[in-house]
């Protein structure tokens, strides 16, 4: 029996999207060798849409079902792993637990960059006072546009210390990095906790991205419980990796849930135009309390949240309060 022929032509664009979405499913997995990997990211769209030469229809139907299901089994049971040939940036990953008051955090990154692709490795072990926590800031970072940015948090304490914590793709030094890529199974999701010398500074002095800071209004509860979240996902990382996903588990969206955030929220169009971020934060008022007057519009506080370095500036121990010195101060009650 002839099927319509919106319903022929439906079914020949799902086969064509199966096939694509498949083969690159297969093309940025973590396979190995790299021959296995390229040659199923071939062999599987060519099945697929080569089925449609197999008469009678019945075997046509049981290969494509096949070769759908086989792709889909494999890809939910492939696991993530903490034991690959990471980047030299990701190779340690951080630790953190509570003790008492105390929160230790094991592996803050501090590198020191010579250029946006070679960097001096280093790491220290540090504590922080969780009731000396005084502050979160918000992050973005643009390398391209207005639309995407990379988004992180920074905490900062009593004694003057920031601990900036940035959700990341974990990658293996064989790969470089793709955008596309971040849509499939090819990078663990990592937590970077590190100095603000290191997270902030290589994107405002080494690689001379658009770099803006924002206070976060939050309540000293809101703002513990908020780091705690950080504190035990960067902990179940280290026995329990995770996929990272460029929809559903990314930089922004790691933020939203460890804040608690309501489901809206989370599938605001603001946070996957990531670029935006910001923006939605000063529309749920979670930003300052700045000068009512001032910044009367997000426009305005957009354009004195940006991080200016002067020529020649040095990323030294004063760092964290340079970047602050000329940026708006938070006012109202409860401000720091």
């Amino acid at each position: 029996m002839n099927r319509h022929p919106l319903l022929r032509w439906g079914g020949h664009v799902l086969l064509l999207l199966c096939a694509v979405l498949g083969g690159a499913a297969i093309y940025y997995s973590t396979l190995q060798p790299d021959v296995l990997r390229v040659g199923a990211a071939v062999a599987f769209p060519a099945l697929l849409l080569g089925s449609a030469w197999v008469r009678p229809p019945r075997p046509r139907q049981i290969l494509r079902m096949g070769l759908i299901g086989g792709l889909g089994a494999w890809y939910v049971t492939d696991p993530p792993r903490n034991d690959r040939q990471w980047a030299p940036e990701y190779s340690i990953p951080a630790d953190a637990w509570r003790e008492g008051n105390d929160i230790h955090v094991r592996h803050v990154r501090n590198f020191r960059y010579r250029t946006p692709s070679d960097g001096i490795p280093a790491w220290y072990d540090a504590t922080y006072p969780l009731d000396g926590l005084r502050s979160v800031d918000l992050v973005t970072s643009y390398w391209a546009g207005e639309t995407i940015a990379h988004v992180f948090l920074s905490f900062g304490f009593a004694d003057g210390r920031h601990l900036a914590i940035s959700i990341e793709t974990r990658r293996q030094a064989r790969f470089d990095y793709s955008t596309i890529a971040g849509f499939f199974h090819h990078y663990e999701l990592f937590y970077v906790t590190a100095d603000e010398r290191d997270l902030i500074g290589v994107r405002t002095d080494i690689r001379r991205e658009r770099v803006y800071l924002y206070r976060l209004n939050l309540s000293p509860e809101v703002r513990q419980r908020l780091f705690m979240s950080y504190v035990g996902a960067i902990h179940d990382l280290i026995s329990h990796p995770q996929w990272y996903n460029t929809l559903t588990d990314n930089c922004t969206t790691g933020i939203l849930a460890r804040a608690g955030a309501r489901l809206r929220y989370r599938l605001d169009w603001r946070v996957i135009l990531s670029g935006h971020t910001a923006a939605m934060a000063y529309d749920m008022n979670l930003l300052g309390p700045y000068d009512p007057v001032r910044f009367a519009d997000f426009a305005a506080l957009h354009a004195a949240s940006h991080i200016v370095r002067a020529p020649g500036a040095v990323l030294g121990p004063d760092y964290s309060a340079a970047i602050r010195a000329h940026l708006p101060p938070p006012e109202g009650p409860g401000t720091p």
